[in-house]
């Protein structure tokens, strides 16, 4: 089921969505604590931003004159290349006379919108400024180089460096490089990505990262020759009426009261910064998990989850484990990808947790069928511990279905309600009913929680065995034991108190306790079974709990037999022992050395 799911998931566009969501958190968390400098670039770059001020003073659209007068300063100023991000496809003849004076200037083209270049410019000063988008319309990736096309052909970033550097053929550089540092179609956290060309992801950082120019600034002489000299001029618009802005993965976590889109040109620059880095350290800043590493990792994960759900012993500790192992996973991605390294998490995860989840609810439905398997073997009351116990033991316990007899050293633990044919006569059965499970109740819990089992009810008392069918120890199983019987004795005191306000009668107890062997095992037939405990030990625990019934001053009264008392490491709190010596008992020979354990407590 885990796997139909896993394979179900695979193929649904949510995965990708939340892989784009995680991916936007951690870049937008690591650029905001990025403090490394754009000016450290061999080519650094300089954005000369067409603002609404700009669009007042010289008018829309931009007449060609104006820029040609614009674009002439920058290259006296010494601009190592000039990037007009500015669609001149039907341009005036000054700007065609001007590309062609000066081989810094790059006329862009779109390839999608089928946009030319500035007519008569040549080939080599031609470049593309697509942007790739993603289905949700934000720009994650950047198409560096495509190969294997006509000279004009070039992206923005790589004809600029050529230009600033004067060294045509980087584009043989980039195709060179290693598979691995480009995108494919399973990359990071993408799902079906279109993968044309030599495309990395863009390490998009906040606006503003690069010293910005207004064109007034150009047009009225006061830039100084430091913002120009050496640099790469991108021109383009910034003013917002203009629709010139892209989401980047910041969009989706910036709370400002005007939607957070980034100009076109900026992205521009970012794409030129990228590159210079890309060729600086021969690996892309932010490097994509392939899909063969994802999918080493998915079933990586799905191991782990087996193993979380399998080894532990408790299924509390399991599901502990996987939700550590899922926030672990979690964190571990995301620091990741903080560091530049892209893994897309929900198919790791959904591995992890849909395989882990589904191991441990199995492993709950079994261990629901091992409690009622085990209590119809038992047929009585036990812990759910005890029976995970059992089962864990089966292979040594269980024969052809049933306990096979053995003998065992148990603590035996019996008890009966004082006074009961009195008490029937002033209640109804249902009330009757009601009191003596109230007392009942409180024998029940104070057994099972302490690794006892309840072995059959004798009217108004119970039969309770420490010890069988597993035993913690013979000095564990008799120090429970007595522990179970003053916690019985404390809680009836209460129950006294509550019944004493109800107008109800109040209940009193009796309990027997002894120490010793006892034949254990299944007896009965396949329609009826029942978990027998038999032997002297059970008698004698009988017997403590009837002796001398009249000699009680106390609301529960607590006898134990010197074999159980000399197993104790000590007795309770506020307990103390009171020898009665050695009394005979019935059907026993040997008299019993019998204590009887009174509360201290005021």
């Amino acid at each position: 089921m885990a796997s139909a799911l896993l394979m179900a998931l695979q193929q649904s566009p949510v995965v990708e969505t939340a892989n784009l969501l995680i991916y936007d958190l951690a870049i937008s968390w690591r650029h905001q604590n990025n403090e490394q400098a754009a000016e450290d670039l061999p080519w650094p770059i300089t954005i000369v931003g067409i603002n609404e001020d700009d669009l007042k003073d010289y008018g829309w659209p931009l007449d060609d004159n104006l820029l040609c007068t614009a674009l002439q300063r920058l290259d006296g100023l010494g601009a190592a290349a000039i990037g007009l991000d500015l669609y001149r496809d039907q341009a005036k003849p000054c700007l065609q006379e001007e590309i062609k004076r000066n081989p810094r200037l790059i006329s862009i083209r779109n390839e999608a919108a089928n946009i030319a270049a500035i007519p008569r410019a040549p080939a080599q000063q031609q470049a593309f400024n697509d942007l790739l988008m993603d289905s949700d319309r934000v720009v994650r990736r950047d198409l560096m180089h495509v190969g294997k096309q006509e000279e004009a052909i070039r992206s923005l970033p790589l004809r600029l460096l050529e230009t600033a550097q004067q060294m045509p053929g980087l584009d043989q550089r980039l195709e060179q490089m290693a598979d691995h540092h480009w995108l494919t179609e399973q990359s990071g956290g993408y799902q079906n990505n279109d993968t044309d060309g030599y495309q990395t992801m863009l390490p998009i950082y906040p606006p503003g990262r690069y010293p910005s120019l207004a064109l007034r600034d150009v047009m009225e002489n006061t830039v100084e020759e430091d913002m120009i000299r050496g640099r790469v001029v991108l021109i383009g618009y910034v003013a917002r009426s203009l629709r010139d802005l892209f989401e980047i993965p910041h969009s989706r976590f910036d709370h400002s009261s005007q939607f957070f889109e980034v100009p076109g040109v900026e992205l521009h620059g970012q794409r030129l910064e990228a590159l210079q880095r890309l060729l600086q350290n021969q690996a892309p800043q932010i490097t994509a998990a392939t899909g063969w590493q994802r999918l080493m990792l998915m079933l990586a994960m799905g191991v782990v989850g087996i193993l979380i759900a399998e080894r532990p012993t408790r299924i509390r500790r399991s599901v502990l484990l996987l939700s550590a192992t899922a926030a672990l996973l979690s964190a571990g991605v995301f620091v990741l990808t903080l560091e530049g390294i892209w893994i897309g998490l929900t198919m790791p995860l959904s591995g992890l947790v849909l395989i882990g989840g589904s191991g441990i609810l199995g492993r709950g439905v079994q261990s629901q069928r091992h409690q009622q398997e085990m209590r119809r073997l038992l047929g009585q009351t036990s812990s759910p511990a005890v029976a995970q116990q059992l089962w864990d033991h089966r292979e040594d316990l269980i024969k052809d279905g049933r306990f096979e007899g053995r003998e065992q050293y148990v603590t035996v633990l019996f008890t009966d309600t004082c006074n009961f044919t009195g008490v029937s006569e002033q209640l109804s059965p249902s009330a009757l009913m009601q009191w003596l499970n109230r007392g009942i109740g409180i024998s029940v819990n104070a057994v099972t929680s302490r690794s006892g089992m309840v072995n059959k009810f004798t009217g108004d008392g119970m039969l309770a065995v420490f010890g069988a069918p597993v035993s913690n120890g013979m000095v564990i199983d008799a120090d429970h034991a007595v522990a179970a019987a003053i916690d019985i004795q404390q809680r009836i005191t209460a129950l006294n108190t509550a019944l004493k306000k109800e107008g109800c009668p109040c209940l009193r107890m009796r309990i027997g306790i002894h120490s010793g062997p006892v034949l254990t095992g299944s007896l009965g037939s396949s329609e009826r079974l029942e978990y027998a405990v038999i032997g002297d030990t059970v008698n004698c625990a009988s017997r403590l709990e009837s002796l001398q019934k009249e000699r009680q001053d106390g609301v529960v009264r607590v006898l134990l037999s010197a074999e159980t008392h000399s197993l104790l490491h000590g007795l309770p709190d506020q307990t103390k022992a009171e020898p009665w010596g050695a009394i005979s008992v019935k059907g026993r020979q040997e008299p019993l050395e019998v204590i009887e354990l009174k509360s201290t407590a005021p």
